[in-house]
């Protein structure tokens, strides 16, 4: 009966060898499940996250409030051109300023600017506020210097600062866009 016992135990031992065998087994399948659908889900998830935060997602969820708001705008602007006729533009007298240098040779700025005006009406404002325009434009291109007119994206920030600070002149009229007609720096 001894042998007998011994002979059960080791079928017992030989059955949770098995039982590792079978757990390390399922542990290898768990590993892989985890692999197949877990990762996957959670690309998924950064896809989606990446396409919201892009905006790519807007149109889907609904969310192109802000380029249908820009469209109106767009619109309601061209209907106010119709209303009022077409644009109007005002030339500035040319200006001739020296630019901010640190060296000893000077840098000068030739410039003749054109304003864009949306109606015949804000022509005599504009006549009104003629000084306080020049020496806004004045006072700021005198501090401007040779590297910050190079290139197109320097003229684009010149424009938008001549825009601001004639608006600001004007008001409460508005100017429309600053037209370039001739500059030279030398």
């Amino acid at each position: 009966m001894a042998e007998n016992d011994e002979a059960a135990e080791e079928a017992d031992n030989e059955e949770d060898g098995e039982g590792e065998g079978l757990e390390g087994g399922s542990r290898k399948s768990k590993k892989r499940l985890l692999l197949l659908i877990v990762v996957p889900v959670i690309l998924l998830l950064g896809a989606v996250g990446a396409a919201i935060m892009t905006g790519l997602a807007d149109p889907l969820l609904g969310g192109g409030d802000a380029e249908n708001s820009e469209l109106a705008e767009e619109d309601l602007a061209e209907e106010e051109e119709v209303a009022h006729g077409p644009p109007v533009y005002f030339d500035l007298p040319q200006m001739l300023v020296n630019l901010n240098s640190t060296g000893r040779k000077s840098n000068f700025l030739k410039i003749v600017v054109s304003l864009e005006v949306p109606s015949e009406e804000d022509i005599y404002t504009l006549e009104q506020v003629l000084p306080r325009i020049i020496d806004n434009f004045q006072v700021y291109l005198r501090e401007l210097r040779v590297e910050d007119l190079r290139g197109s994206a320097g003229l684009y920030r010149l424009r938008e600062e001549l825009l601001l600070r004639v608006n600001k002149a004007v008001q409460p009229a508005h100017i429309n866009d600053v037209l370039f007609k001739e500059m030279l720096i030398q």
